[in-house]
């Protein structure tokens, strides 16, 4: 990726809905160049997508939940089964693999105490767990979906 490349990017990751023209005007280029940079940026995969971002309060999932997971058991097919477990689980967000002592760190988006209870029921009762804890974030301080892209090295 060149200079051009990265804030094309950059442009993209603040408002994916922008007008191809518009990008082009932002980065000095005409239409159908940054149209092609674009393109060449969706199929290297360095843009996986572009989405939508929707507030959580505003659709009903206000509560964040973030959830430890540690396992006693560490095998591939536990490994398979748990990852089974969160995909189809559709209040979770996020999923990690950490280091440390917990294993896993879970984002779970619920619209209620009642609702993330329904879900840790569910996930406790999927795979065997050797502790969970939860916590319950009381303000978002920060969310960005944005990667901080940096001008290309001169």
């Amino acid at each position: 990726m060149d200079a051009t490349d990265r804030k094309i990017l950059a442009i993209l990751q603040e408002d994916a809905s922008l007008a191809v023209a518009e990008v082009a005007k932002r980065v000095n280029l005409s239409q159908t160049p940054c149209w092609r940079r674009i393109q060449k940026l969706e199929e290297s995969g360095i843009i996986a997508r572009r989405v939508a971002l929707a507030d959580p309060d505003k659709i009903g999932f206000g509560l964040s939940v973030f959830v430890e997971i540690e396992t006693g058991d560490h095998s591939a097919a536990w490994l398979e089964r748990f990852a089974s477990a969160v995909l189809a689980l559709p209040e979770v967000m996020e999923v990690y693999r950490m280091a440390g002592d917990v294993d896993y760190l879970l984002r779970i988006a619920a619209s209620s105490m009642a609702d993330y209870d329904t879900f840790y029921r569910k996930l406790i009762a999927a795979v065997p767990l050797k502790n969970v804890t939860s916590r319950f974030a009381m303000e978002r301080v920060k969310f960005t979906t944005a990667y901080p892209v940096a001008p290309a090295p001169s």
